[in-house]
């Protein structure tokens, strides 16, 4: 397994990044990974790692760079303050632009094969990975949201009004207890979807609560994170080859 650590600046600053990639001369279809709240870690490394090694460059960004070098070694109450109110700051539009700059900087890259790519997301970029979907649709062929917060609002930029511009195949999974989903979320996603006749598979997992994908967490269900995992690969040998 290839690993490298990469800085690439932006308008806002310099926006660290995990790469991995197999070992081999490639080049590999990739895949971006947007972190969730609790920010970079080494579990979100490890998963990584594993994508990578399904035949994947994969790339990570920190996308808190904005407001310092943020790195939580405990959850608890206070470090929850912390990511929320950073991750109220962090639009849409920003990592947008975050975006912009990870696909130039792979454009570059011998080891990124050209031609469509894939993304996925947990809680927090639940909303970003609907975004980037649309935003960049031209890219990206497969894009799964994990138990994703933020997708439906009130907002002029709501992720679900884009939902019309999604052009590769999307996967939404939900947990069937989640406090951070209010009950109009997924039926107003899913209407919309509907609507624009988007390519897509929304599931709600039985027994699951929000943070069911990370082995780390209290919450994690094996099963329901395997079956998850196993459909983005599928997803991603379809859509990628």
């Amino acid at each position: 397994m290839n690993e490298r650590h990469v800085d690439l600046e932006t308008a806002d600053g310099v926006m660290p990044t995990f790469t991995c990639w197999p070992g081999g001369d490639g080049p590999f279809p990739a895949i971006v990974f947007y972190m969730d709240a609790p920010a970079i870690r080494e579990e979100l490394y490890e998963m990584a790692r594993r994508h990578a090694a399904e035949g994947y460059y994969v790339i990570l960004p920190d996308l808190f760079y904005r407001f310092g070098r943020l790195r939580f070694p405990v959850r608890n109450q206070w470090s929850r303050t912390v990511w929320q109110a950073v991750m109220k700051e962090l639009s849409n539009a920003m990592v947008m632009d975050d975006t912009r700059v990870l696909l130039d900087y792979m454009a570059g890259l011998d080891q990124v094969r050209e031609g469509p790519m894939a993304c996925i997301g947990y809680c927090m970029s639940g909303r970003i990975v609907t975004t980037a979907a649309a935003t960049f649709a031209d890219v990206f062929a497969a894009s799964a949201s994990l138990y994703g917060v933020g997708i439906v609002t009130a907002k002029e930029d709501s992720p679900h009004r884009l939902v019309k511009d999604i052009t590769g195949e999307i996967y939404f999974g939900f947990a069937e207890t989640d406090g951070t989903v209010p009950d109009y979320v997924i039926p107003t996603l899913q209407a919309e979807l509907d609507k624009h006749g988007t390519n897509y598979v929304l599931e709600i997992h039985p027994g699951t609560e929000h943070g069911f994908c990370f082995p780390e967490r209290d919450v994690y269900d094996e099963a329901a994170a395997e079956k998850v995992y196993a459909h983005f690969m599928d997803m991603c040998r379809r859509n990628l080859a």
